[in-house]
């Protein structure tokens, strides 16, 4: 992927808390291209974290910043340490666009729609990531990854990248046919030897299928609020469900402590956080994002080995011929 100045077009979502310097690393040393989540840090913690990464890998990544947190003084930091580039989401700031174009940054942008693309492609982005509904995490748009990419492919005339429910080859390969020139890929990586996640958490993201996610404007809404995502269903989801998906400030059981983190911190229910190895307490209550691609996922492996599997089986199912003829 020119752009991107990458051998494979295989992208590593920025999994905050679960994505950190060895796996993004590991994804970019295999020849795809790593995106660490340094965004809700510190101008020096952002710095700290780009030079921890550039001791591992020599290739280019980026460094994903959300624009509803402060990023202003983050993106310099980023600008300062001279980062291939930068991933934006979570809204959309021509101005910040064009701040790290100027500075000669590649510039990754996020979008739930084709009008979004159009605004980020005139604003100078160098590439469009089109983020199906189907994704884990946080999901800015509600257009599922089949309808969104050749939409956005046709509304821009610069390299999209398919975001949503892509887990493995073939579905790398459908994204490729749609027109997109890469994919970004978040829960296949949950299960790589690098993700920083709970051994409970890794457990139901092996074991899950693809109906057993749950999509939500609100419910995992304490320290991000407003912001809809995708989670494995749990006892947490369940009992909201059954009191009527309720708005917060009437749901089951808020705020009560159900863990604490690796540092101390408590975790409450509802909260947006992802569990750390080191995570205790009721670990399966808590927000295990995933996305609908969740049931591919049967097998811990080697980020690096991730990247070359999903690649050579792209490549396999496009040479594979006409499936009409």
């Amino acid at each position: 992927m020119d752009a991107l100045e990458t051998d494979k077009p295989i992208l590593s979502a920025p999994m905050a808390g679960a994505a950190g310097p060895e796996l993004v690393a590991a994804v970019c040393n295999a020849g795809g291209y790593g995106v660490i989540p340094l965004w809700g840090n510190s101008v020096d913690q952002v710095s700290a974290g780009i030079d921890e990464l550039r001791a591992l890998t020599d290739r280019n990544f980026a460094v994903n910043l959300n624009l509803s947190f402060p990023y202003k003084d983050q993106l310099e930091a980023c600008i300062d340490k001279g980062v291939h580039g930068v991933s934006l989401f979570w809204g959309m700031e021509p101005s910040a666009i064009a701040r790290a174009k100027a500075a000669g940054l590649v510039v990754l942008v996020s979008v739930g729609c084709a009008d979004e693309a159009r605004i980020a492609a005139d604003a100078g982005a160098d590439v469009i990531v089109a983020q199906g509904w189907e994704a884990g995490g946080h999901v800015w748009g509600q257009v599922s990854t089949m309808a969104l990419v050749p939409a956005v492919v046709d509304a821009v005339e610069i390299p999209v990248v398919a975001a949503g429910g892509i887990a493995d080859g073939r579905g790398m390969a459908a994204a490729l046919m749609l027109g997109a020139s890469g994919v970004w890929i978040g829960t296949r990586f949950l299960a790589s030897s690098e993700a920083t996640i709970h051994s409970d958490y890794r457990a139901r993201i092996l074991q899950a299928s693809e109906a057993d996610t749950q999509w939500s404007h609100d419910l995992y809404d304490v320290g991000w609020p407003a912001a809809p995502h995708r989670a494995l269903s749990n006892s947490t989801s369940k009992a909201w469900a059954d009191a009527g998906c309720s708005a917060p400030g009437n749901r089951p059981n808020e705020k009560e402590l159900i863990g604490q983190r690796p540092n101390g911190d408590p975790v409450e229910r509802y909260q947006s956080y992802t569990p750390l190895p080191q995570t205790v307490g009721d670990v399966e209550a808590m927000s295990l994002w995933s996305g609908q691609g969740v049931s591919l996922v049967r097998e811990i492996m080697p980020a690096a080995d991730i990247v070359e599997e999903i690649y050579l089986d792209a490549k396999k199912s496009l040479q594979a011929g006409d499936v009409l003829s």
